[in-house]
């Protein structure tokens, strides 16, 4: 066997061996989430997806859905520290990120870190905060670092930010900006449980919080351990045009009037990759770009006047443009492995 064929097959060897060390985390961490959150299998995928892209992700839905518990299930899983941040008008940036005090005792002014400081950070209600917090939350989001008075420094890791809205209730809201929208990887659903799912959840709380006896699966490093292998994972150049012919026909779209924007096909393709990885491929398949096209990319779009006045919605604009793009069936050998596709 020649000498570079040879690398190739120790990497492609090492590669799958990572992989299914991704897999076998994210179902032990899936697996502990279930324990308190009932039913919600592609709910708890898709967060892993955005933890293992090192996304951020959005959760929307009416009260009592068990958006906040979701995410206090997923730090406890992984053992990192959880804070909470409750959105309200009078919440500043400060109480977000911190502030600097007189330390009497020392003489001299020290830095408070605000609870942005943590591994996943809930923010609940994101959008009862006025516009000026939301955007202290920006470089967070987009650089995990914070500059405070003159000072930039960088957040722990890993860091996730989950905010959670009601799409219902307008009333002392304040609408998220594009430019926030935009850096959310995906947007959650919890919608309302099954007959028999919400039967299930009352007998599993009905003497104890089983979130109070949830532990730790996988450690924060072993995460970190793990995201180099989910970065990868191969990406096919057909594949690779495939995603960017969805993401860039939502620009074409008649009925929209802001398509996706590169960060949003940098978040489909991370995506698709944890979420091959999270099923045990070292390649991304078409179908992983399909099932990521509406968490990630409906946020981000703008439906026109005239469209929403004909019924449709982002989630049907998209669905024609998946439906419109054709899907690569050409056969490349290696390439469809991703051992000679182009990353």
């Amino acid at each position: 066997m020649a000498p570079d064929e040879d690398e190739r097959h120790q990497a492609a060897g090492a590669l799958a061996d990572g992989v299914a060390r991704v897999r076998a985390a994210a179902e032990a961490v899936r697996a502990n989430v279930e324990r308190v959150i009932v039913g919600k299998a592609e709910v708890i995928d898709l967060l892993l997806v955005a933890l293992l892209s090192e996304g951020h992700a959005l959760i929307e839905d009416v009260p009592g859905t068990g958006k906040t518990v979701l995410a206090k299930a997923l730090a406890r899983s992984l053992g990192i520290e959880f804070a909470r941040i409750q959105g309200t008008p009078d919440l500043l940036p400060s109480d977000v990120t911190g502030t600097s005090y007189f330390n009497q005792k020392l003489g001299e002014f020290e830095f408070r870190p605000g609870p942005i400081f943590a591994n996943v950070v809930l923010a609940d209600e994101i959008n009862r905060a006025t516009p000026r917090t939301q955007a202290s939350l920006l470089e967070a989001m987009q650089e995990r670092q914070v500059t405070t008075e003159r000072q930039t420094l960088p957040l722990p890791l890993p860091f996730m930010l989950v905010a959670t809205q009601n799409p219902i209730e307008l009333e002392g809201t304040f609408p998220l900006p594009e430019a926030q929208l935009d850096r959310f990887m995906l947007r959650l659903r919890m919608r309302y449980p099954s007959f028999d799912e919400e039967r299930a959840i009352l007998y599993r709380f009905q003497e104890t919080q089983p979130l109070d006896a949830l532990r730790p699966v996988v450690s924060g490093e072993a995460l970190l351990g793990l995201l180099p292998t989910v970065r990868a994972v191969a990406v096919s150049r057909i594949v690779a045009d495939y995603l960017l012919g969805i993401v860039r026909g939502t620009r074409d779209h008649p009925a929209v009037e802001l398509g996706a924007s590169p960060r949003a096909a940098l978040a489909l393709f991370r995506g698709s990759q944890a979420r091959a990885a999270l099923r045990g491929r070292v390649f991304v398949q078409p179908d992983d770009v399909k099932a990521l096209a509406v968490p990630v990319l409906a946020h981000r779009l703008l439906v026109t006047a005239q469209g929403r006045l004909r019924g449709q919605d982002v989630e049907q604009v998209i669905a024609d443009v998946v439906a419109a793009t054709p899907v690569p069936v050409e056969r490349l050998g290696d390439e469809e492995q991703g051992n000679a596709g182009t990353r």
